[in-house]
């Protein structure tokens, strides 16, 4: 069958039949049952490296075990709460709606979350078990993932469905809250899908027009990866592919292993992607890396066929899209954060139709690109509304939401309330302005920095002219308050540093970042490395809001590399200290504050110089008796604040 606008279209409009049932989440399950039984559910990579396979019906009957189990283990009241800590699996979803089956209601969080803050989200959310495949134990009822997977338990009779799933925020703002979504907000959900034939016969479409396998690799605990992935390719049908890990390697193996034509990811994903790919082909020979640029313009209609040459032909765009994410993809999509201009014109240029979308956990997914034509796509719009919703923007700039999808009820310190909205719109906090037929994101309310010259400075858009620093494995650009305490911030750079990074790649890495041109005349007020990997709220966006927090209450997390000393003193020491001795204790001062030496002046203070502080100064002591086998007594602490003095006292104790 040709793939037209109108089957597509006839395909879609099952949704409808959702409409004419009480809306409860068990009519969803049953509508994705009844219609999908012998379709294919999953594929994944089992232990042996083989790719396997089951359809809905193994799904349903899944389902339905690992409901009696979970019902036989936990002694509480129906509509009980019951924390869902998982990796994605295809036994992820089938966990799920088994909870529900159960008659008890699913909170959904990060499998990664530390275990205090688990136990601290079942609290507020007066959660009575925890399901997971951690090895914590938790101060609530605990059934491990294995435990429901091999069990035997039976059981047809299921008393009552529960009709609420509940959802945690990212972080990103410093507030986390879990929100509260029933039945009938997912039925107008899937039913956001309705229209989507009129523009487009590739996002979804009647397994007769062709095979859609999705990419699982968004987290479900995520409302992206449960709405756009989960959800809405269940319900009509379509299969699920898992990778081993979301690693590089393992995701594109099996894209190029089992023909994924569909891949949703955030703005990391693709980023990292346009940069591998680039770097690549930069790597290799002269002609490969002409023949890469050429089919880029050419897929972007910026040069013709002739122009193009062998870069023009399916062949070679195949060939080289085989060592990417394969030959079949042919629908992307980018949610969760601001997309550059470099990642979609990479992206897009491979052949790889990607598109800009727009959600939150509060309101779900409400607007994606749709159009086939390359040059909208570039534009990074997130589209018009879906069927249902309806977007408004203030005097601010601020986008307002009216959708039947918003979440009911909110969780805020264990404090449970309805939903406030303003003329029965939502508050976003996202700023966007009106670009013709659709919307662009600028950024969020709360991150726009007010910098000495009163520009509202948006960080998305600074953190694009940083993308492809060598040597930077995450960033992000954040304002935090001014020293001189006036009204303005400064605007901060934090640099997730690689561990292959040394002296001479990083000063050169500083000298590109002060030489880099911004808009509305910005300069970078302060530089900070981060000692660890940056903090990201579901592990997609960087957290802004705890960096900031870190940063201006002086955490010695971060350190400023572009640091005004605070001595100027000298000393003079003997040629065997200045050779022995001197350079090693560089050396440990750099080790303990993951800061690069040629960034430590003899004379740094630990503390107000290089931002130390006590308990790392004693791992520094310890490093260097140690090194240097001496005992540096505790009446010594604090007195020994720089290079110089822990040279002069080894020099002393070395005698």
């Amino acid at each position: 069958m040709v793939r037209t606008n109108e089957n597509v279209t006839s395909f879609l409009a099952g949704a409808k039949e959702l409409l004419n049932t009480s809306r409860q989440f068990s009519d969803i399950y049953r509508y994705i049952i009844n219609n999908n039984r012998k379709n294919v559910y999953a594929e994944y990579f089992n232990l042996n490296n083989k790719v396997k396979s089951y359809k809905y019906q193994k799904f349903d009957q899944n389902v339905k075990r690992y409901a009696a189990y979970i019902k036989s283990k936990i002694n509480a009241d129906e509509n009980s709460r019951i924390v869902l800590k998982m990796t994605n699996s295809p036994c992820w979803g089938e966990i799920f709606w088994a909870i529900m089956m159960s008659g008890f209601v699913p909170i959904l969080i990060d499998a990664k979350l530390p275990r205090d803050n688990a136990e601290n989200l079942a609290k507020q959310g007066k959660a009575v078990a925890i399901i997971t495949d951690d090895s914590h134990d938790y101060s609530i009822s605990k059934i491990r993932t294995d435990n429901i997977l091999q069990s035997s338990v039976n059981d047809d009779v299921i008393t009552k469905w529960a009709n609420e799933a509940i959802f945690s925020s990212g972080g990103t703002t410093g507030d986390t809250k879990l929100m509260v979504f029933n039945g009938e907000n997912f039925v107008h959900q899937i039913c956001c899908s309705l229209d989507m034939g009129k523009e487009t016969t590739d996002i979804i479409y009647n397994k007769k027009c062709g095979k859609v396998k999705i990419l699982a690799m968004i987290p479900f605990h995520h409302i992206f990866g449960f709405v756009a992935v989960f959800l809405w390719y269940t319900f009509y049908g379509k299969t699920l592919v898992f990778p081993k890990s979301n690693t590089p390697n393992d995701l594109l193996q099996i894209c190029q292993k089992v023909g994924v034509t569909h891949v949703y990811s955030v703005p990391l994903f693709w980023d990292s992607l346009a940069l591998s790919t680039t770097r690549k082909f930069a790597m290799q020979n002269d002609d490969k890396k002409v023949l890469l640029d050429k089919m880029i313009k050419y897929n972007l209609k910026e040069i013709d066929a002739k122009e193009a040459g062998l870069a023009s032909k399916p062949i070679v765009n195949d060939k080289i899209k085989a060592i990417i994410l394969g030959k079949k993809v042919r629908y992307c999509i980018s949610g969760g954060g601001y997309l550059s201009s470099d990642t979609l014109r990479t992206i897009n240029g491979l052949g790889y139709p990607l598109y800009n979308g727009y959600g939150m956990t509060e309101i779900g997914v409400t607007s994606v690109e749709l159009s086939k034509d390359v040059d909208v796509r570039l534009l990074g719009q997130i589209g018009h509304p879906l069927h249902g919703v309806e977007y408004r923007i203030n005097e601010n700039n601020e986008l307002f939401v009216k959708s039947p999808t918003i979440h009911i009820r909110e969780i805020i310190a264990g404090v449970e309330s309805d939903t406030k909205f303003v003329d029965g719109f939502y508050p976003t906090g996202d700023v966007v302005s009106k670009e013709g037929n659709g919307y662009l994101i600028k950024g969020r309310m709360k991150d726009v920095i007010i910098n000495a010259n009163g520009e509202n400075i948006f960080p998305d858009e600074l953190e694009i002219y940083f993308k492809g620093l060598p040597f930077v494995n995450n960033l992000c650009v954040l304002g935090v308050i001014s020293k001189d305490k006036t009204m303005h911030e400064d605007t901060v750079l934090v640099l997730e540093i690689d561990d292959k990074a040394n002296e001479e790649t990083l000063k050169d890495l500083e000298k590109t970042i002060k030489e880099i041109k911004l808009p509305h005349d910005t300069v970078i007020d302060q530089i900070y490395l981060a000692k660890n990997c940056l903090p990201l709220a579901n592990n997609m966006k960087v957290k802004r809001f705890a960096i900031k927090k870190d940063i201006e209450n002086s955490s010695n997390k971060y350190v400023l590399i572009n640091a005004k000393k605070t001595s100027t003193k000298t000393r003079k020491f003997s040629e065997e200290t200045l050779k022995n001795i001197l350079p090693e204790v560089r050396k440990l001062f750099s080790k303990v504050l993951i800061l690069p030496s040629f960034k430590i002046d003899d004379e740094d203070h630990w503390i107000n110089d290089l931002g130390g502080d006590s308990m790392n100064y004693v791992e520094l002591v310890q490093e260097i008796d140690n090194a240097f086998n001496i005992e540096i007594t505790e009446e010594k602490y604090g007195q020994l604040t720089c290079v110089n003095d822990f040279v002069e006292e080894i020099a002393r104790l070395t005698k």
